[in-house]
């Protein structure tokens, strides 16, 4: 099939996988470990989204490791969550070549910088305000997610590590980042020559579209509908745009998070991870209110759906997680959330022998001050 046959029937999948929807969920089996995802690597710890990052997640001993996919000007796949270049994460170097008019790269849009443009920033020297505990890498480079699969070839050699790599794409800013169809087909490519089996490759995304798409292209790839309190349902009664077409709201079920699960299954996804938290910051806070419902959960369990909440950074919201009988989480800090799941008797994979991880990451780290 070619990439531009994908989406002009895409739309009629969702009318195909409400009924082969149950064939893909028998490819997907439930959990041996229970999930512990590390948010950009471990971003609570480390300078997000950078192969340190991801070296720590394996020593802390996460199941999978969770990233985001933006697509540079001239087509690489490249390992960072925003759409453009931000100044409290990154800082300008010096230009790639003498007078570049996008110099200084700080600010621009990812889609609209070549991967050779973003190769000269630093962003692993800033300490994020909200994340006091970071360690900071100086000079660290933005790596492309074929990069980031070599490290760790080389610091998981039985490729027993799972992956759960988000689509970061924006379908109400024009233009903010490339198309549904790169994004799709250029992943896809990424994933086919990882190394990896297709199964250990979780596809998610806030943006449905690309997650018919995936399915249409590859079926093989497990995808994960992310949704969260913005996204749920569109403006004034609106139809979302983030869902492709489906309005959540005129789904059945009694409650919004058994709506999600209906929706999730239409599109035949395995997985749905949703934010922990509508409201309040912690269980304990009078106007607190779950996002992840027991109501959710099992619903989704009856579809054969396991249910991944981000970002889980308080025990306290864990704790009510666990005893609503999720599958996952995903958080900043998998050292910490490793240490309560194993107090709560929940199974874990072992955890990567730190030499062997380190020494891999002093071999691909990519730093500008030693260009």
């Amino acid at each position: 099939m070619k990439a531009g046959d994908i989406f002009r029937y895409a739309a009629g999948l969702l009318l195909v996988y409400p009924v082969l929807g149950g064939a893909f969920q028998a490819r997907f089996s439930l959990k041996t470990f229970f999930d512990l995802q590390g948010h950009r690597g471990s971003r609570g710890e480390n300078s997000e989204s950078l192969l340190p990052a991801f070296a720590w997640g394996l020593i802390d001993g996460v199941t999978t490791l969770e990233l985001d996919n933006g697509i540079t000007k001239d087509g690489a796949v490249i390992v960072w969550h925003d759409e453009e270049i931000l100044a409290d994460k990154c800082s300008d170097t010096a230009p790639l070549f003498s007078n570049d008019p996008n110099y200084p790269y700080v600010g621009k849009h990812i889609a609209n910088l070549t991967l050779a443009q973003i190769k000269t920033l630093d962003c692993g020297s800033k300490r994020q305000y909200a994340y006091p505990l970071q360690l900071t890498y100086p000079g660290t480079k933005i790596s492309t997610l074929s990069e980031l699969f070599q490290f760790a070839k080389c610091a998981d050699p039985k490729r027993t590590i799972n992956w759960n790599i988000e689509s970061k794409i924006n379908p109400v800013v024009v233009n903010a980042t490339r198309s549904v169809e790169d994004f799709v087909t250029l992943q896809n490519k990424e994933f086919v020559k990882s190394g990896y089996k297709l199964s250990q490759i979780t596809y998610q995304s806030f943006d449905w579209r690309t997650l018919v798409g995936m399915k249409v292209l590859n079926p093989r790839i497990p995808t994960s509908a992310l949704i969260d309190e913005k996204t749920v349902f569109g403006a004034a009664n609106s139809t979302s745009p983030w869902h492709g077409g489906i309005r959540i709201q005129d789904l059945p079920g009694a409650t919004t998070g058994e709506k999600i699960v209906h929706a999730a299954k239409s599109i035949a996804a395995a997985i749905i991870s949703p934010t922990a938290t509508e409201d309040g910051v912690d269980p304990t806070d009078v106007n607190w209110v779950p996002f992840t419902t027991i109501e959710m959960v099992r619903r989704a369990h009856e579809f054969g759906i396991l249910v991944k909440p981000f970002t889980v950074n308080r025990l306290n919201i864990a704790q009510v997680l666990l005893e609503a009988g999720v599958d996952g989480i995903i958080t900043d800090y998998p050292a910490t959330v490793r240490r309560f799941l194993e107090a709560n008797g929940e199974s874990l994979p072992p955890q990567f022998p730190a030499t062997r991880v380190l020494n891999c990451l002093s071999k691909h780290l990519q730093s500008s001050r030693l260009s």
